[in-house]
């Protein structure tokens, strides 16, 4: 499994130094921005909005039913 003239060994290496660099609680905040920003990219890309997210109600029909 190669990447070009970056092998499986070359990957592990640059991720450790990666690791070392940031720390292992970084990593996650770096991959969630990381993230955000490809998708804000993608989407002034193609002119679509992002859906905005949905709250979910905790009470359904069944439950309202026992209060009567």
């Amino acid at each position: 499994m190669g990447f070009g003239p970056i092998g499986l060994p070359q990957i592990l290496i640059i991720l450790l130094i990666v690791l070392l660099i940031f720390g292992a609680k970084r990593l996650p905040e770096i991959g969630s921005s990381l993230g955000k920003g490809i998708r804000s990219f993608k989407s002034s890309v193609t002119g679509e909005e992002e859906p905005k997210p949905t709250t979910v109600n905790s009470e359904t029909p069944d439950s309202e039913e026992g209060k009567k």
